[in-house]
């Protein structure tokens, strides 16, 4: 029997292409991002309030960089401050929360694809988590993405393993559900009721009561962890100014509307997800259409021949992205929750398939043909994007302010830096590990007073500050300019010699 095994089936049953294969995500997790900097997708905003927290005080309720309520909870902000305790180093502090919990939720995803479904879908759960754009990306952002898809992931995977159990939930399972519901709340607030309801509201209506499997945990856990978050939205309404204009209004209300935030059209999640979870979404596609070509299903052969764990799945997965689907507000990284989800679906369906004889060589075939080729897209994605992002020095502002720092140290500089038009960019006071930015008025008066020595001034106002500046010089260390965002620079002004 053994000498009759395919290539793809040695490949895919091999333990050495587990380790070969988590090797390459961790590798590819840890430098996707490189070089690290914090000035695009909101990395300054996330990093500022773990900085705030050392820094001020401010545990419960941060700013951001420009003196406004920061929108998220304080939960991941509290793990970097705990990890910068440890290491004393920002970078890793603001960087290792995410890194950590992908390579978690990698594990705990492979480990229960194998024990549900066998050695060589849990290769390709694992391979189709770590090796897409998406999971790359975020991996090592300063961000809530990947935090948050954890805690998700773990409350629909303790619903999962309960429908595979049977039975009712017990005591310990509704605690366990509390926590993590709370948990999700105090990264990125009621956002799991999207990812989680739509498909428990599904699954219990089609599924439930003629299996006798329940998704549902009662209402408690939902009802105490909604509860433990409204009491902190309660007190930073009453006791934050601006806490229910700039966070319950704009970020929270705001996201329903198409004036506030940025409206996209219903189906924007949809393409890219296929692109960005390619070759994973092909393959999904491609087993699902030979599925319905052998079975014939309709949605009543759909309820009866899927076991009850894989329709959870499937109600999990779509109830998410179409709920996410029909807020006005999108971004490609919000509906980051459902990926881990098709990763244990996509192991599902493999399985189902290796059951059929006529198709197994096939579906083992596909299966190790598109692992392979993820490997060549996101290696070549990952590549591509560092060489790309070295070459237009990312990270020119994190290199610019390390240079006038080791210039304020060398000379005893008093110096500040100046928001500018575009209200300034956050990373650069975390580079310099400044508290606040200076409004131009105020650098003006401190500047005449003799009170400065030296300026940070973005180009966008350098050309009406330069003729209010006393005495004042722009030096020639300044911030490079990137071809891909040429308005984006900082120059030093000093004072000039006698």
């Amino acid at each position: 029997m053994g000498t009759d095994r395919s290539w793809a089936e040695n490949l895919l049953e091999s333990p050495r292409t587990i380790w070969v294969i988590s090797a390459f995500v961790f590798c590819m997790f840890a430098v996707t991002n490189l070089p690290w900097q914090l000035d695009d997708y909101d990395q300054g905003q996330q990093a500022f309030t773990s900085f705030e927290m050392i820094r001020e005080g401010h545990w419960f309720f941060q700013r951001t960089a420009h003196e406004k309520i920061a929108q998220k909870p304080p939960l991941v902000g509290w793990a970097s401050a705990a990890v910068f305790g440890v290491t004393r180093s920002w970078d890793i502090a603001w960087r290792l929360p995410s890194f950590l919990t992908a390579l978690v939720l990698a594990a705990i995803l492979f480990r229960a694809a194998n024990a549900a479904y066998g050695t060589a879908p849990a290769v390709i759960a694992l391979g189709a988590f770590g090796l897409n754009l998406l999971s790359v990306r975020l991996a090592t952002l300063v961000r809530t993405d990947m935090p948050l898809a954890l805690v998700i992931f773990l409350a629909g995977l303790l619903i999962w393993q309960k429908i595979r159990a049977g039975g009712s939930w017990h005591l310990h399972e509704r605690w366990e559900m509390f926590a993590l519901l709370t948990i999700s709340m105090f990264i990125k607030g009621p956002i799991v009721f999207a990812f989680l309801l739509p498909g428990i509201v599904l699954f219990q209506w089609l599924a439930a009561k003629r299996r006798g499997a329940a998704a549902w945990c009662g209402w408690w856990p939902w009802i105490a962890s909604l509860a433990l978050f409204s009491v902190w939205v309660i007190c930073g309404i009453k006791f934050v100014p601006g806490f229910y204009e700039q966070v319950v209004i704009k970020e929270f209300l705001g996201r329903f509307s198409e004036t506030v935030h940025r409206s996209q059209p219903v189906l924007f999640y949809f393409p890219h997800l296929l692109h960005k979870f390619a070759p994973w979404s092909v393959l999904m596609l491609a087993l699902g259409f030979v599925s319905f070509r052998r079975e014939r299903w309709g949605i009543r052969n759909l309820l009866h021949q899927t076991t009850p764990d894989v329709f959870w799945l499937i109600c999990w997965s779509l109830g998410g992205l179409i709920v996410m689907s029909l807020v006005p507000s999108k971004r490609v990284d919000r509906i980051y929750p459902v990926v881990p989800t098709l990763c244990l679906l996509l192991a599902a369906q493999i399985a189902g398939s290796l059951r059929i004889r006529q198709t197994r060589d096939r579906i083992l075939q596909w299966s190790a043909a598109a692992l392979l080729f993820s490997m060549v897209f996101t290696g070549g994605y990952t590549a591509a994007r560092v060489l790309s992002n070295y070459r237009d020095h990312a990270d020119h502002l994190e290199v610019f302010c390390r240079a006038v720092n080791e210039q304020a140290i060398a000379n005893h500089w008093r110096y500040e830096v100046i928001s500018g038009h575009s209200g300034g960019y956050d990373g650069m006071l975390l580079y310099l590990q400044k508290p606040h930015f200076l409004k131009p008025s105020e650098a003006v008066q401190e500047w005449n007073a003799s009170a400065l020595d030296a300026l940070l001034v973005p180009k966008d106002t350098m050309s009406e500050l330069m003729p209010e500046l006393q005495d004042a010089t722009i030096a020639p260390l300044r911030s490079v300019d990137r071809k891909t965002d040429p308005q984006i620079g900082y120059l030093l002004v000093t004072r000039r010699a006698d």
